[in-house]
């Protein structure tokens, strides 16, 4: 895939090993053929030319790519559709309407009998422990997808149906979401670390008729038994009036009774021993998976589904408190993933690719599953812990498999700087080409720690932004082609148009400081909010008619790098994951001592940022400790470990306007203990900030 006829060569063997000037300065890198038209014009001039063009010429950019896909029958009308302006009607965005494919068609199919990739390896499966370790190749990988389309077919999932998947990063897990996929089911995957709560949420919004987990897992030293969590869920489920009729179980942890030691296309045998785990059963509603895969054929047809038909459902967290559930479609998200991943990460067929995210986020859909296999690339799926069982496992594995392209959190690297350069330094890392971080902007401190140890100062690196919504990088360096500035994500990928929008929602030009927005659509952005399109249009374009709102301000510099700044509202980025303010305040309410909360962000050297509490109690409850540990637990019940509060403050009182509202800005700084307040002649009782800044918790940063 990707530029018609178009394929950059970076030079033999090493091919993306750029040198790094004093400036910072990447070269080496070989622009597409037609663009390449002087010799004396730098390769960023060149790859401006050509973004310039496939902004311009969007139709022409796309659809030359989309000739690189199998589609069942063409596109017969317009090959762009849309509407980003609320005061001219429905916001719509419809690429290629009416061609019909199968994403999963195209990234199994297509390799194994077209491509001929059959015997290439598609993942090396890393456990929880080292000696965990197995791997799948294209074709086995197919045949369990039609296996377990069959089951699914003969459970009566049908097109358009919707199935919750709630698994470890297990080969399974990626079983499941392709097989929904040929099917034309959505799935809708829920990160294996949420509560049964969070899950039960989700599986409710999106009216999900089936739920496919696992008995328990390992994740370092921890024993999570998924299977007790799904149980909880689907009872909260029938107590509100929705029964899930099936539940798929996957035996993980009791892999070994099954004899499957010597199977190349499953899961080894968990090694570790847990004899105190009971896994629960529900007959009427559980079976066991492999049970129904012995029974299941390994071929099954695919379902046509046209270009614009939903894909999947990711949930994230909304400004309301409310999860939203994400929409993607077939043709536009399978063309900009396969493309976002072959040039951001200067794909080659040899390269061994690393992604650390969980599928469960948007980065483990796009960049473990979809965008890799759609070049029918070999990566590393990953069980376990960066520090289990030691803080030098990542490098370890980075040697094994001879990763060529690795792709991880500024939360993971923040974490290993702690460390030192021990634990990186006394592995080879020969293989390494080019270095990528998602998920938050990186700090320049772990920046250059990140391009100095661990790419020893020979990998350019990829620091990529985009968001669930936008199913794929949207700013990003393209490895050579643009000098590197560390914490900058430096430009636009082709196609992607942004803008920085004063306050008035006016573009501003040159160096400026503002409102991230795009001006257009690019094939991989959101459909909709499931189940509710209104506030997919009032959350992304209500704001500033004519625009797609990030929610993100940006800084945009003299050489024209863009710099993100953080969320303008009410979001928090905690490793990476935004969690809603509102969300968590709603979970500490529940608690009968509190009467109100109020939650903002905390710098934090490993998260990036942490969540700090204000809670104001309920006449007769009292602050303690032992109170502060309920609400961790509660949050961590409600939400997920992810979002348990560093900081929680007894707030007698808190900052308001007249009118009620919460001054949360003077809370964050009271917060980092920040006493230049700016202007607080709105608050209603000044004497509460004083308490408060008198009365903050001990933090560090």
């Amino acid at each position: 895939m990707g530029l018609p006829e178009e394929r950059r060569k970076s030079g033999s063997g090493s091919r993306a090993r750029e040198e790094t000037g004093a400036e910072g300065r990447v070269r080496g890198w070989s622009p597409p053929p037609e663009v390449r038209r002087s010799a004396h014009v730098s390769s960023l001039q060149r790859y401006r030319e050509l973004h310039r063009r496939s902004v311009e010429e969007p139709r022409e950019f796309w659809g030359n790519i989309a000739k690189e896909f199998y589609w069942k029958t063409p596109c017969p009308g317009p090959f762009l559709q849309y509407n980003f302006d609320v005061t001219k009607g429905k916001i719509f965005t419809e690429w290629m309407k009416g061609a019909t494919t199968n994403i999963c068609y195209n990234v199994l199919d297509r390799n194994v009998h077209e491509k001929k990739l059959g015997d290439k390896v598609a993942f090396y499966w890393e456990g929880n422990e080292p000696g965990e370790t197995t791997k799948i190749t294209y074709r086995e990988l197919l045949a369990q997808v039609c296996q377990f389309s069959n089951v699914l077919r003969k459970q009566g999932i049908q097109k358009g149906d919707r199935v919750a998947i709630y698994m470890p990063m297990i080969l399974e897990l990626v079983v499941a979401m392709l097989a929904c996929a040929r099917l034309g089911a959505l799935h809708s995957i829920v990160f294996a670390g949420f509560s049964a709560e969070s899950l039960c949420e989700r599986i409710l919004d999106s009216r999900c008729s089936l739920l496919i987990t696992t008995d328990a897992f390992y994740r370092g030293e921890k024993l999570v038994n998924l299977k007790e969590l799904a149980d909880e869920s689907l009872e909260k489920c029938r107590e509100k009036g929705f029964p899930v009729r099936c539940c798929i179980v996957v035996k993980h942890l009791g892999r070994a009774e099954l004899g499957m030691n010597d199977s190349p296309t499953r899961s080894p045998p968990v090694k570790r021993s847990c004899p105190d785990v009971q896994i629960s059963w529900n007959e009427g509603v559980d079976l066991w998976w492999h049970e129904l895969m012995q029974e299941a054929g390994e071929e099954c047809e695919p379902e046509w589904c046209d270009a614009e038909d939903p894909l999947f459902i990711l949930y994230t967290s909304g400004s309301t408190g409310k999860p939203k559930g994400v929409v993607h479609t077939t043709g536009g998200y399978m063309l900009y993933v396969a493309t976002t991943f072959k040039y951001v990460f200067d794909f080659h067929p040899e390269d061994v690719f690393w992604c650390t995210a969980d599928i469960g986020w948007i980065t483990g859909h796009s960049y473990v599953t979809y965008g890799p296999l759609a070049n029918g690339a070999t990566s590393v799926l990953f069980e376990g812990i960066p520090t289990y069982p030691d803080e030098s496992r990542l490098w370890s594995i980075v040697d094994k498999y001879k990763v060529t392209k690795f792709y991880t959190a500024p939360t993971a690297i923040r974490m290993l700087m702690k460390f030192g350069d021990e634990p990186v330094t006394k592995h080879s890392r020969a293989s390494l080409q080019v270095l990528g971080t998602v998920g938050e902007p990186i700090n320049p401190e772990a920046w250059l720690w990140y391009h100095r140890v661990v790419g020893s100062q020979r990998c350019p690196i990829v620091d990529t932004f985009w968001q669930t919504e936008t199913g794929g990088h949207m700013l990003t360096p393209l490895p050579g082609a643009t000098p590197m500035k560390p914490g900058s994500a430096s430009f636009p990928f082709f196609g992607v148009a942004p803008a920085i929008l004063n306050e008035s929602g006016e573009e501003l030009e040159g160096e400026a400081e503002g409102y991230l927005v795009f001006k257009q659509p690019w094939p991989g952005i959101m459909r909709t909010v499931f189940g509710n399109h209104t506030r997919f249009e009032t959350t992304y374009f209500k704001k500033f008619p004519g625009y797609y709102v990030t929610g993100d301000g940006c800084r945009r510099d003299q050489d024209g790098y863009y710099w993100i700044t953080g969320r303008i509202d009410d979001m928090l980025n905690v490793s990476g994951h935004l969690l809603s303010t509102a969300e968590v305040e709603s979970a500490l309410v529940e608690h009968e001592a509190v009467a109100e909360a109020a939650v903002v962000g905390h710098p934090h050297p490993v998260k990036g940022e942490c969540l700090y509490c204000f809670v104001t109690l309920c006449d007769g409850h009292t602050f303690s400790p032992t109170l502060t540990e309920e609400l961790k637990k509660l949050i961590r019940e409600k939400i997920g470990p992810i979002a348990t509060p560093d900081y929680i403050q007894n707030a007698p009182g808190l900052p308001k306007t007249r009118s009620g509202k919460i001054m949360r800005r003077v809370l964050r700084k009271i917060a980092q203990n920040d006493h230049d307040l700016g202007d607080t002649s709105t608050v209603a009782d000044p004497s509460v900030i004083n308490h408060l800044f008198s009365h903050r918790c001990l933090t560090t940063q």
